[in-house]
């Protein structure tokens, strides 16, 4: 459910049913945000297809790392729906869940590598209103990464900013896809409510 419901007889073209059939198959129903991008068909595609590209094989950033960014940037843009469901392809994709838990304190973590941190640090320096990614940012990921490969990144982390804030903006429910989903709300428990953790003051 979202704050903006969809018609049950609303008419979606063919290749948005076609979308919708593919979310189904792989995740058992189709998921409430292609219901809300789906009233704007050209722009849902394309969106889809964005996914589709950064979400690649062939792609620069592991897939490990590719979820583990998507919970984080989720995680700091209250989006419930997003860290739901990328917390369960995180697990997927063969992480550990100690790990997924420890995300938001990733740099503390022994659980995670200097390539993951330094990749999480910089997704934190791009989604967070109050900070900026500077020289020591970019010295820190080329120790990790080729230009190519920030350049993948932060479209990744700038793709995952657009789902998130859409999706939290219109109030959309988490689906139930991870039970261990490490939610917004919770980690205020972990790392307090610093400047940046409250919703009512995120941009």
């Amino acid at each position: 459910m979202s704050i903006i419901s969809t018609p049950a007889n609303h008419k979606f073209p063919w290749y948005v049913r076609l979308f919708f059939w593919n979310q189904k198959r792989r995740y058992g129903s189709i998921l409430e945000p292609a219901y809300l991008w789906g009233r704007s068909p050209k722009v849902f595609a394309t969106l889809a297809l964005f996914y589709g590209a950064l979400d690649r094989g062939s792609s620069p950033i592991t897939p490990s790392l590719r979820s583990l960014i998507t919970v984080r940037v989720s995680q700091i843009n209250w989006c419930e729906f997003c860290v739901d469901i990328n917390s369960a392809t995180v697990l997927k994709r063969h992480v550990e869940p100690e790990k997924l838990d420890a995300l938001a304190e990733f740099e503390q973590s022994p659980l995670f590598s200097g390539a993951e941190k330094s990749a999480l640090a910089y997704a934190e320096a791009v989604t967070y209103s109050d900070q900026q990614p500077d020289q020591a940012c970019f010295k820190r990921l080329r120790e990790s990464y080729d230009d190519d490969a920030i350049i993948e990144l932060t479209a990744l982390i700038s793709f995952q900013n657009l789902s998130s804030k859409f999706n939290a903006s219109l109030m959309v429910e988490p689906q139930g896809f991870c039970k261990i989903a490490p939610m917004p709300q919770e980690l205020e428990s972990v790392v307090g409510r610093d400047k940046r953790s409250v919703p009512g003051e995120m941009l």
